[in-house]
């Protein structure tokens, strides 16, 4: 660690630029250990990569996903804390693969019954399963769907609405360790 604290410091000091790579920072690099050490060095210097705003999962994905995994990834991107003291019962019918589920939000966790329906569901929804993949994409929201006709709810429509709003998207690039700044004076 003291090598990459000395490579910072580098930055912006004439004599000592080699050692922070110049302006291509990590490229060009033939051995490994410098490579890393200079990819490191922009992480500390520049923070986290960005990427443009888009859905947390790829379109591919979504659409090899059976229905089963679908709802496994829901409860994975369900914000826990937000969905504290919410509770639903959603039935859903796919009538374009003739299949029917039920998904229940409680105690912070959704679960889900395959080839079921419960009586006293808060909303039932059907849609087709590409409808479903645009909501997951977030290339629609709930809201414009029920709107649009292309998901239709008896019941309690807010409660549709209200589970897509409890998911969470996930950055795509993060800080896996938060390294100590240096002073900006660049002195070693």
């Amino acid at each position: 660690m003291r090598c990459v604290e000395q490579v910072v410091g580098a930055v912006g000091n004439p004599r000592l630029a080699p050692l922070a790579g110049g302006g291509a920072l990590g490229r060009g690099r033939r051995h490994a250990a410098l490579r890393t050490d200079a990819l490191h060095v922009r992480h500390v210097r520049e923070g986290a990569a960005t990427t443009a705003s888009r859905a947390p999962i790829s379109p591919d994905v979504v659409r090899a996903m059976s229905l089963d995994l679908f709802f496994d990834y829901l409860g994975v991107r369900l914000n826990g804390e937000r969905a504290a003291d919410r509770r639903a019962v959603i039935n859903w019918i796919f009538p374009d693969l003739d299949r029917r589920y039920v998904l229940n939000l409680e105690n912070c966790a959704l679960t889900y019954l395959a080839d079921r329906q419960s009586e006293g569901a808060d909303a039932t929804v059907a849609l087709d399963r590409a409808v479903l993949d645009r909501l997951v994409l977030r290339e629609l929201s709930a809201a414009d769907a029920v709107q649009r006709g292309m998901v239709h709810v008896t019941g309690d429509a807010g409660k549709l609405i209200e589970l897509f709003d409890l998911l969470d998207d996930f950055r795509l690039m993060f800080d896996v360790v938060e390294p100590r700044r240096l002073p900006p004076s660049g002195d070693l």
